[in-house]
């Protein structure tokens, strides 16, 4: 059930294809970002275990 858009239709559907594609690159974004906080993190607990005692 789409509404007719008539003449609009072209720059509807480009803000829509706009929109999902700066949704797409955010989460990816995302994503990447916290694989190298992940990766960060578990770099820096390895360095407090092989620390020695103080």
């Amino acid at each position: 059930m789409m509404p007719d858009l008539g003449k609009y239709a072209t720059d509807v559907y480009a803000a829509y294809a706009i929109s999902l594609l700066l949704l797409a690159g955010l989460i990816w974004r995302t994503i990447a970002r916290a694989r190298a906080v992940k990766k960060q993190l578990a770099a820096a607990e390895a360095r407090l275990e092989t620390r020695p005692n103080a």
